[in-house]
């Protein structure tokens, strides 16, 4: 049975993103993905919503990659879902000691019931029956929520290490870079409160609004939701071609003072620290897309470049090959997963430092949620920038980190931390109706 598509021009329904939000969260698992209109080069979708879940695949910890490419191959159509930090443990042998807060497990996958897409004023609806025109005005008729507090019984915000703390580790760390473990390592901390009432459509709203981004999501899996704010793409596959776009360096953005901007912006173009730290991620990535791409394919086709998003801005550079079409799914991810700008080089033994230095589980935060196309495409972005909330225990976390190495500044790498956490911290105040 084939899933069929109609298309129905709303020019005149206004609110249109909140209504389609509305409409997706009365489904239990559901992913809302929208690119704010930045319009990037290899962008596929502008906005795309999957609902409801006729097929999922959620195996246990330890068992989700054997299954994987039997999954894709039996349900080759619209597939939605996330890929935890965690992964690393069947991708690498590794472990993770601490406990899993956020309700997500290592790997979730489905196929949407509903498949909806936006794009300049027409909306899309994939349906397997022909009840197409009741779903466009389940949506049409959802309504659009005057703003209002969207959070309730906020505690306090403890962020997971002190500024002498920090510091110890990252003194700790550059040790072991000196004494040849690693040469880069992406080092986070977790950022956590609890709240009693939450409403994660109010809250994405908010947080869309502080922060737009090209890789924005709201993603629910039962109690377990992601309000996701990323500006970073890890892996996308279309036709034959893989492109990742690793993201390393970051500088404040001065929206009031338009010569300070610049400043800050050239800046981090400039600078021979952000430089080498864009250059080991591009080095690493390079080798990991080597090991499933065609020999001789991989090619760098953008180093150094730079982005400015609502808080910071970012160096980005962009990695691509051609995939050997004998690679299934599971190889891409045992090849290029976690990705290299959130665990560092050599990537194995990063991956054992962060364990043992963080003091935390990541979970889905450095992880990936995206889509799968029918013909095999697929796009996954990098869980950064995020809220995760778990609706069962109230908990809400946003970790942040930056990249280390032999020549950084704990104090500034600490100070980066807390600018990337400021749009959550933001939002939370906003949710709250004490922000401004």
């Amino acid at each position: 049975m084939h899933r069929i598509f109609r298309s129905f021009p709303i020019k005149d329904v206004p609110g249109t993103k909140m209504k389609m939000l509305n409409w997706a969260s009365r489904f239990n698992i559901f992913c809302f993905l929208d690119d704010h209109g930045y319009g990037l080069p290899l962008h596929g979708q502008e906005l795309l919503v999957g609902a409801g879940a006729r097929h999922r695949y959620e195996p246990a910890s330890g068992q989700a990659l054997a299954g994987l490419d039997g999954f894709m191959h039996d349900h080759q159509d619209w597939i939605m879902g996330h890929f935890s930090y965690d992964l690393k443990n069947e991708i690498e042998t590794l472990r993770s000691a601490h406990p899993e807060r956020t309700g997500f497990s290592d790997l979730g996958l489905f196929v949407p019931e509903v498949l909806v897409t936006l794009r300049q004023e027409v909306l899309s609806i994939g349906l397997y029956d022909e009840t197409h025109e009741e779903v466009l005005k389940e949506i049409i008729s959802a309504e659009v929520p005057l703003p209002q507090v969207t959070l309730k019984g906020l505690g306090p915000i403890v962020h997971g290490m002190s500024e002498r703390g920090y510091m110890d580790v990252i003194a700790a760390l550059q040790a072991h870079i000196r004494h040849g473990d690693c040469y880069e390592l992406n080092f986070c901390m977790e950022h956590h409160t609890t709240v009693s009432t939450l409403d994660p459509v109010g809250v994405f709203a908010i947080l869309s609004a502080v922060s737009p981004n090209p890789f924005s999501a709201l993603y629910r899996n039962g109690d377990a939701w992601l309000l996701c704010a990323s500006p970073e793409r890890f892996l996308r596959k279309h036709g034959g071609r893989l492109h990742a776009q690793p993201i390393k360096g970051t500088s404040p953005r001065h929206p009031a003072d338009k010569e300070q901007d610049e400043r800050s912006r050239l800046a981090l173009m400039t600078s021979g620290k952000e430089r080498s730290e864009n250059v080991m991620v591009v080095d690493l990535v390079r080798n990991d897309l080597s090991r499933i791409c065609i020999e001789g394919s991989v090619r760098v086709d953008e180093l150094f470049g730079v982005r400015s998003f609502p808080q910071v801005h970012q160096m980005i550079s962009t990695v691509s090959g051609i995939a050997d079409p004998r690679a299934g799914f599971s190889d891409i991810l045992r090849a290029a997963f976690p990705m290299g700008s959130m665990t560092g080089a050599p990537k194995r033994r990063v991956m054992e430092l962060i364990e043992r230095y963080e003091g935390f589980r990541r979970g889905l935060f450095s992880g990936a949620v995206g889509y799968f196309t029918p013909d095999g495409d697929f796009d996954l972005n990098v869980v950064i920038r995020s809220l995760m909330y778990n609706g069962t225990t109230g908990r809400l976390s946003f970790p942040t980190g930056s990249g280390i190495t032999f020549y950084a500044d704990a104090r500034q790498e600490y100070a980066e931390c807390l600018l990337k956490a400021a749009a959550m911290e933001k939002t939370l105040k906003l949710a709250t109706g004490s922000g401004s």
